[in-house]
């Protein structure tokens, strides 16, 4: 059984930075895609950043500001977030497959 366990987000001013984290126990295969969604109050989740051995993907919202990576080696995976904005406000999640975490709030105050 997978479960997923998210760390780090916060509160941070326009233009800063933040990181999460995303711890997995169980079975993972690294050829299956893990990473970030998010949703915000009142929107739909839409993808963050996802990535596998073969392939990674942002949303067109974050491109050239968040950089998504993994250890596959310790099953986590990480988001790194740059230039942040208020927009990004939301609740992050972390996926693997159909699992997904309990979600962590990432707050950009302007």
């Amino acid at each position: 059984q997978v479960q997923l366990v998210e760390s780090g987000g916060g509160l941070v001013q326009a233009g800063g930075s933040l990181s999460l984290s995303c711890a997995a126990t169980g079975y993972i295969f690294g050829g299956v895609a893990m990473g970030w969604y998010r949703q915000a109050p009142g929107k739909q989740r839409e993808l963050v950043a996802v990535t596998s051995r073969t392939r990674t993907n942002y949303g067109e919202s974050v491109k050239g500001r968040f950089t998504v990576s993994r250890d596959y080696a310790k099953n986590m995976v990480y988001l790194q977030m740059n230039s942040l904005k208020p927009e990004d406000t939301a609740v992050y999640y972390c996926n693997y497959n159909l699992k997904w975490g309990q979600g962590i709030q990432v707050t950009v105050s302007s």
